[in-house]
């Protein structure tokens, strides 16, 4: 309804908050619009309640993710004997990827095996006297606990270095336990000898054991010297961040559980100090265990990783859509579904709190209708969340709406009076807002300047 011979209709569209060239709901039925002022005059307008579709949408920084990155690094230290990729190049996962000369690993190898003989005869003792076999078996125990203590001090890692050095130390500590059982069984007489023969058999058969498990950890390490690719995807040579790395820790699985604690442990036991890569990935280049070589990305699918903040997380779940922008590509929008809200939050970079919500990353448009192109993992973003949206729902612009304490609150008015009408609001978008009780489609409200409204004032 005009009023004051001034009226303006609004039609069309209306844009919802925080992007306006992103969200958009209809509105529709046309709301008359009346300004009225005199050359000295606040600005007041009035215009009927009318229906629109309101979409309330929640901002967050993003960035475009990968379906997958692995890290591949060097099993041991030594050279690449051979390289079977190139950059860019697209591998399966398990292809071969290079091959590392370690002569260290390999040798390595050989002192365990030749260690796991000396400990594969038995002790007989025959008689009550046991001193020389005693003897033989402190010989071949010093031996061989002395090997195991130089293999274990040669793990670079000292997590993996001090629990192999105390299972020695537990081994050693089971034979002097082994011989103080013999010496009284020895004291015991013949009837002694038996349980003396068992005791030092069972010292035996755990050094058997020990030696087993360095064998089985050494013929990992030299089998990871052939590098497979943990997934797939492309190939980026060189140092790369992110992803998770290739080693022989994987091989460990197929160990016997009893093993694969211990053979963990001397997994880095062909690693010593010696060449680094220097960046650049070729066959010669020396390497030191642990170095980057690559990187491999799967790219089949992308998502995004949006960062929401606490004051709005509530509102987003799973199946929300969004409409996403990426600085790469300004004027495009890109399509995406939030998949999960982490349970836990991070620092959000804008300081407080926040909370990690990951969305499945779809096609998207440019300005002139075409299709945008792929975009590539690491972009930076920014995902508008469509967190409610209300259809033909009773709508009034966002700058009739005013705070009346605890209350929201609109004029509303009645035979040309304004008086203070509390409402309940639902949808919230940038210029019109879903009043859920309060209003009805038709009433005649203040929609400008009500700032300078008074209740049981006269509107013209």
């Amino acid at each position: 309804m005009a009023r004051g011979g001034c009226a303006q209709t609004y039609d069309g569209e209306v844009i919802s908050r925080f992007r306006p060239t992103w969200f958009v709901a209809v509105v529709v039925g046309a709301a008359a619009l009346t300004a009225c002022s005199g050359a000295n005059e606040p600005v007041i307008e009035v215009a009927a309640v009318s229906s629109a579709t309101v979409v309330e949408v929640v901002e967050a920084p993003a960035s475009v993710t990968a379906a997958a990155t692995a890290a591949v690094t060097a099993p041991a230290t030594g050279d690449i004997r051979s390289l079977r990729v190139r950059d860019g190049q697209r591998v399966r996962e398990g292809q071969l990827l290079l091959v590392v000369n370690s002569p260290q690993t390999k040798r390595t190898l050989a002192q365990a095996e030749q260690a796991a003989a000396a400990t594969s005869t038995s002790v007989d003792l025959g008689s009550v006297d046991i001193s020389a076999a005693q003897a033989r078996a402190d010989a071949t125990a010093r031996r061989a606990f002395a090997r195991a203590r130089r293999a274990a001090e040669q793990i670079p890692d000292p997590a993996q270095r001090k629990q192999a050095l105390a299972q020695v130390d537990q081994a050693e500590a089971q034979y002097q336990a082994a011989q103080a059982t013999a010496a009284s069984a020895a004291a015991r007489l013949n009837g002694g000898v038996a349980n003396l023969e068992q005791a030092l058999n069972a010292l035996t058969s755990a050094q058997q054991v020990q030696a087993q498990i360095a064998v089985e950890a050494a013929r990992s390490a030299v089998g990871a010297l052939n590098v497979r690719a943990p997934i797939a995807g492309t190939v980026v040579l060189g140092a790369s961040a992110g992803g998770s790395s290739s080693d022989v820790s994987g091989l460990v699985d197929q160990l016997p559980s009893s093993l694969a604690g211990q053979a963990q442990a001397l997994l880095g036991a062909g690693s010593a100090p010696g060449g680094s890569t220097t960046g650049t990935v070729a066959v010669g280049s020396p390497v030191s265990s642990g170095d980057p070589l690559l990187t491999i990305t799967d790219v089949s699918t992308l998502s995004l990783t949006a960062e929401v903040d606490e004051t709005d997380v509530l509102l987003v779940k799973p199946g929300v859509d969004a409409d996403v922008e990426l600085d790469a590509v300004p004027g495009a929008v890109y399509r995406a579904t939030v998949r999960n809200v982490d349970l836990n939050p991070t620092a959000s970079g804008r300081g407080g709190v926040g909370y990690v919500v990951r969305l499945d990353l779809y096609g998207g448009t440019t300005v002139a209708g075409a299709v945008a192109p792929k975009p590539r993992p690491g972009m930076s973003a920014v995902a508008g969340l469509k967190v409610l949206t209300a259809k033909n729902a009773v709508a009034v612009p966002a700058a009739a709406v005013f705070r009346d304490g605890q209350r929201d609150a609109v004029w509303l008015v009645v035979d040309g009076v304004a008086g203070k009408q509390v409402v309940t609001l639902g949808a919230q978008g940038e210029a019109m807002i879903q009043v859920v009780e309060g209003v009805a489609l038709g009433d005649e409200i203040v929609v400008r300047g009500a700032d300078q409204v008074r209740d049981g004032q006269a509107v013209p």
